[in-house]
């Protein structure tokens, strides 16, 4: 939990006025990173810190390159299959980093390469993970979220309303893209489907697909487009749990 968005000391306090989330949650959270060793209780006040260990997170091998090999012909064959590109993501330091894309050079896209970095309320690739990760890691992503203005994350300062979002995206399978990212990345124009991709030990990222609303409008998307990308998840699982040291 990067506790220093409001400043390099933080309080209870203060991410309770900047978030809004109940200060028992808050507090929970972190006494758990405390115990964990990212974060610190400071001596001269009810302060917080983060330590440097939250910067061994990203340090280690390159997971997103071994990742992004083995799902590189997978997602090649569905793209051929299915026409419309798609994009696998695994979550990195509060946003989802593309791993591999099938996305083509043309008029009509935005072009991503691996290595970008989305906004993990704003896509349905962040969206999907984060229904189908354990408590804590989605409360903390939401409490760090809650910090910035950006509108998809509107729903990290109302709990209510994120819980029954989760829900939903569990209970159907799937997330969408937020319209206002895809107002501000696409026109509007683009609409996306996205679904976690599980590992051995929980949710391990997400692949989603992406087309033209104009040509497929979300229901019709929906229908035509979600048993495939469910398969094509499920076909990813298998690879990455056989090549468990990812």
């Amino acid at each position: 939990m990067n506790v220093n968005r409001i400043s390099d000391r933080v309080s209870v306090g203060e991410i309770h006025h900047n978030t809004g989330i109940d200060k028992a949650t808050i507090v929970r959270m972190l006494e758990t990173l405390v115990h964990a060793g990212y974060v610190i209780r400071m001596e001269d006040g009810p302060h917080y810190e983060v330590t440097g260990k939250a910067l061994l997170l990203s340090s280690g091998y390159d997971r997103h390159r071994v990742v992004g090999n083995i799902v590189s012909p997978i997602m090649a064959e569905f793209r051929t299959k299915i026409s419309w590109p798609s994009d696998v993501a695994i979550f990195e330091h509060n946003q989802m980093l593309v791993v591999e894309t099938s996305r083509q050079a043309g008029p009509l896209l935005v072009n991503r390469h691996p290595g970008y970095r989305a906004p993990i309320l704003g896509t349905s690739l962040g969206l999907a993970y984060l229904a189908f990760t354990d408590e804590f890691e989605r409360e903390t992503v939401l409490l760090q979220e809650a910090f910035d203005s950006a509108p998809w994350n509107d729903i990290a300062r109302n709990k209510d309303l994120a819980g029954k979002m989760f829900a939903k995206i569990r209970s159907q399978g799937f997330a969408v893209m937020h319209p206002d990212y895809s107002t501000r990345e696409y026109g509007g124009k683009i609409g996306t489907i996205g679904v976690p991709i599980f590992g051995s030990d929980g949710v391990f990222g997400a692949i989603n697909i992406l087309f033209l609303k104009n040509v497929l409008p979300i229901r019709r998307a929906c229908g035509e487009l979600l048993g495939p990308l469910q398969a094509v998840a499920k076909k990813i699982s298998g690879e990455l749990n056989a090549n468990s040291d990812c």
